[in-house]
């Protein structure tokens, strides 16, 4: 049986139904609302993020784009600073090879001075004049030689022209006129061409005459500038070596003083005068050379220029300051009608004149700091005390060298050869030892020890100059020069040089020159020279002097401070005269006067600069 519900529990199932319906469809929508927000948070959290990832991908685009830029500049950077590298290396290498090659050519040039100076050291008067002379011929020989190919070159490149442009101008007159008028002006042409070449031929002789004048004219126009120039170098250079104080200022210096002598002796060779006219110039440059390389050499060792030495760059100073005057003047002066009489060595030329004034007024040849009083005394040209000896043979003056070289305790003598020193025929003997090679000259008749050099390192002082005379006295006595006795010392850094003439009855024979060369360091003999004793050595009658010391001596300025004085026999007017030698003071400087002990006359007077080291004749 149904049951039966009251309207009243229908009315409330109804409205808990209706509630419940109202319920589902409330939550209904909020579910959808709620996706729906989910959905809109995804996609704001997509539309978020997405931005996000473009822009770290743009940061890291950049990123590596700057540091690929950096990458590629330090790259640049390294490659630079490797060129820079490669560069200074390059530049050190260069600058290596500079100084290689600099010292190179310095070594050859010492080789070549060395090769000279051994020349001319056994070399005649008459042999070296004739010597430049041919050299002289030789050099303009070769320059006229040249000069008359380069003419006939010339005229056979203006004869071709010529033949060109004629053959040119018929081929266009050819085309231009009837046919064969251009054969006969192409004939007509060659005829002229023919006849202006045969016509220059014929007159080339006598126009090449006045060419080459004009030519040698030229060339030596050019020697005269280039010597001008030289001679202002040497002016600026020793000006400056006066006062400076620094070694490698000084090097400097004296290397360019040292080669710009050598180019103005070249120079001086060259000049279309008489050698009588140059030789004094000539003697002075070399001498200025030598000494500049001496200096060199010291300073190079770390030694100071001494008192002398800084006086010899004052006196070349003012004798090169004098030159540079009378040069300059001439050079300003001259003129290619000057030259050409110059060249045709007319007196009255403007170039024999003041080559003439220099060479009289002038210069005065410089002695080297380790001369004395006529240390160039080689006059004679046969040694006359040694024609009676016996004449040896190689092996004698190996035997004789290992005898007068004992003591430095040879280790092999041998000859290695011949020369002539002023016509005098010697050995020349190489020497080893322990310490280095020595190297002698012995001549041919008695054996007698003309030259010995060796080099030692001398680096100090343990030896005074007394003990390096004694040290030397006995070195000449074992090779038998006795009765020598020292006329003269100097020092040179740590070498003592000395002069050593024979002395009979107190009697001084300077002709009769040894020079000896002692390492304070050492205190033994590093070279010697004895050409001028070999060569004048000779029993001798000394005669008596007409004059007492004290009438000769009243010969002298009242003003000449005599210090000492001694009975001598000096060279003179290639004869040897007895003198009497005055040592004194006069104005603050130091003179040796050479007075005749027969007509009172003064025959001879050196300068002298003195230092505490030594003394040195200019």
């Amino acid at each position: 049986m149904k049951k039966e519900v009251s309207s009243g529990a229908e009315k409330a199932d109804a409205l808990t139904n209706k509630k419940k319906s109202t319920t589902t469809k409330k939550s209904q929508p909020a579910k959808a609302k709620t996706n729906s927000n989910t959905k809109k948070t995804a996609k704001a959290s997509t539309a978020k993020k997405q931005p996000v990832k473009t822009v770290n991908e743009k940061k890291l685009k950049k990123q590596q784009a700057r540091e690929e830029k950096r990458l590629a500049a330090a790259k640049i950077k390294a490659e630079k600073k490797q060129k820079r590298l490669e560069k200074r290396l390059a530049a050190k290498q260069k600058r290596l090879d500079r100084i290689a090659a600099f010292k190179e050519k310095r070594a050859e040039q010492r080789e070549k001075r060395r090769e000279r100076r051994d020349m001319l050291k056994h070399e005649s008067k008459e042999a070296r004049i004739e010597r430049k002379a041919e050299e002289r011929r030789a050099k303009i020989e070769a320059r006229v030689a040249k000069r008359e190919a380069a003419a006939a070159e010339r005229q056979a490149r203006r004869e071709h022209r010529l033949k060109v442009r004629a053959e040119k101008r018929a081929d266009k007159n050819e085309r231009r006129h009837a046919p064969g008028f251009g054969g006969w002006l192409a004939a007509v042409i060659a005829l002229g061409v023919t006849t202006l070449a045969l016509g220059a031929m014929t007159t080339f002789g006598w126009m090449n005459v006045n060419g080459m004048q004009g030519d040698m004219a030229d060339i030596h126009t050019q020697s005269l500038y280039e010597l001008n120039s030289i001679v202002d170098n040497l002016d600026s250079n020793l000006a400056k070596a006066r006062v400076s104080n620094s070694a490698n200022e000084q090097v400097r210096l004296l290397s360019d003083i040292a080669i710009e002598s050598e180019m103005a002796e070249v120079i001086l060779e060259r000049m279309p005068v008489e050698t009588q006219l140059t030789g004094n110039m000539t003697s002075f440059v070399n001498k200025m050379g030598d000494s500049a390389q001496s200096m060199l050499y010291a300073v190079a060792r770390g030694d100071r220029l001494t008192d002398s030495q800084k006086a010899s760059i004052k006196y070349m100073y003012e004798v090169n300051l004098e030159m540079k005057r009378i040069i300059n003047e001439l050079t300003s002066t001259s003129t290619p009608k000057e030259m050409i009489k110059a060249m045709k060595g007319k007196k009255d030329s403007l170039m024999v004149k003041s080559f003439g004034d220099l060479e009289n007024n002038t210069v005065e040849t410089p002695k080297e700091i380790n001369d004395g009083p006529f240390s160039d005394s080689t006059k004679k040209v046969s040694a006359k005390n040694l024609e009676a000896m016996e004449e040896i043979n190689a092996t004698k003056a190996e035997e004789l060298a290992k005898t007068y070289f004992e003591s430095y305790k040879p280790t092999d003598v041998r000859c290695t050869g011949e020369a002539v020193a002023s016509q005098l025929e010697c050995y020349n003997v190489a020497i080893t030892t322990n310490d280095g090679e020595m190297f002698a000259q012995l001549s041919k008749k008695g054996g007698k020890v003309v030259m010995f050099d060796s080099y030692k390192e001398c680096d100090d002082k343990n030896f005074s100059v007394e003990r390096c005379v004694d040290i030397a006295t006995d070195f000449l006595n074992d090779l038998g020069f006795d009765n020598m006795k020292a006329v003269w010392t100097s020092e040179n850094g740590t070498t003592c040089n000395l002069n050593f003439a024979y002395e009979q009855d107190g009697v001084v024979f300077y002709p009769d020159m040894i020079k000896v060369k002692v390492c304070e360091q050492r205190g033994i003999v590093t070279g010697m020279e004895g050409l001028a004793y070999v060569l004048n050595h000779t029993s001798r009658t000394v005669g008596e002097a007409e004059l007492s010391k004290s009438e000769a001596a009243a010969n002298l300025n009242t003003e000449f401070e005599v210090e000492g004085s001694r009975l001598t026999v000096i060279p003179h007017d290639e004869q040897e005269a007895l003198a009497y030698e005055f040592v004194g003071t006069y104005g603050g400087n130091t003179y040796y006067i050479y007075v005749d002990a027969k007509t009172g006359d003064e025959i001879e007077v050196f300068t002298v600069v003195g230092t505490k080291q030594g003394k040195a004749l200019l």
